[in-house]
């Protein structure tokens, strides 16, 4: 087996602004002791983009690649709801914004882009499942390279992407099916009622005869702070929620995910609001050794 393939695949979000741009997001990922690398273009709140000429886009694939990282992984914003049928007027807009965050990606050659699907604001999940659909064969060209994975929701208030169901409705109207992956996120899994943290391999079956194990791009490896099926969709950090450091540990090195890059999208901890810092580098070594050590997070918080 090759070395591409028995890499740990293991990754955070990390900030791709100025003045580091895209080698800074690099560092920072290095920095925590990751093989993978999330971030998003610009505020998620808002469609404000630098020009890709301006991300040392360059610079940032060298160093990728120094470092040993692959998988590049770019979040779509998730301002953006292509499945709102009461505001006909902004689903232009919404369209033109995705064809153009997706060619940036494929500018920065990104492996996959988690899209949050949308909500139907009260029009009903059918409505809302046509329509982005809609938006994606408008979006999705035979050209498009990187892989919009839809992910999975808590299911908080009118969110479509609450069941496996709801994400294949979506892929069985596309044009361009092959384009598109599913991102599973393991807090979003256990809002939504799924039993991430005592029956996994049941859940990944469940995944794998609804949509099908191909379609895997990403995971999320979030921890809850809510109770399965609670649907609200709040983060906590690893072992300091609801599905535990354990389950989350085993979803991490799970055979059937060994070429599936794990992001982690934790809370940042300190002090108060204004003194708060990632605690990727931690959680990384944790899952790395597999020895769950929270005085270590309790710590670096103080």
């Amino acid at each position: 087996m090759s070395q591409k393939q028995t890499k740990f695949l293991i990754g955070a979000n990390v900030h791709m602004a100025a003045p580091g741009m895209f080698p800074g997001a690099v560092a920072e990922a290095v920095n925590y002791g990751a093989t993978s690398l999330q971030f998003y273009l610009g505020a998620p709140q808002n469609t404000r983009r630098k020009p890709v000429a301006e991300l040392a886009v360059p610079a940032g694939l060298a160093a990728m690649q120094t470092a040993g990282l692959s998988h590049l992984v770019i979040h779509a914003p998730y301002i953006v709801n292509l499945g709102n049928t009461k505001k006909p007027e902004s689903f232009g807009f919404a369209v033109q914004f995705m064809r153009e965050e997706i060619a940036r990606a494929d500018a920065l050659q990104a492996y996959a882009m988690p899209f949050h699907p949308g909500a139907h604001v009260g029009a009903g999940p059918e409505a809302a499942i046509a329509q982005i659909a809609n938006g994606l064969n408008q979006i999705l060209t035979a050209e498009t390279q990187v892989s919009l994975a839809l992910e999975t929701m808590a299911g908080k208030g009118t969110e479509i992407g609450r069941s496996f169901e709801e994400l294949a409705a979506i892929i069985a109207r596309l044009d361009h099916p092959e384009k598109v992956g599913v991102t599973l996120d393991t807090c979003h899994l256990n809002d939504a009622g799924y039993p991430v943290a005592t029956h996994f391999d049941d859940v990944l079956e469940e995944f794998d005869r609804v949509i099908g194990l191909a379609k895997l791009r990403v995971v999320h490896l979030n921890d809850s702070k809510n109770p399965q099926g609670s649907h609200k969709d709040r983060h906590a950090n690893l072992g300091a929620g609801s599905i535990g450091f354990d389950a989350l540990n085993a979803i991490a090195h799970h055979p059937q995910l060994t070429q599936i890059p794990k992001i982690l999208e934790t809370p940042y901890v300190g002090p108060d609001k204004t003194h708060m810092v990632p605690p990727y580098g931690v959680e990384i070594n944790w899952l790395r050794s597999g020895d769950y050590r929270p005085e270590e997070l309790t710590a670096l918080a103080n």
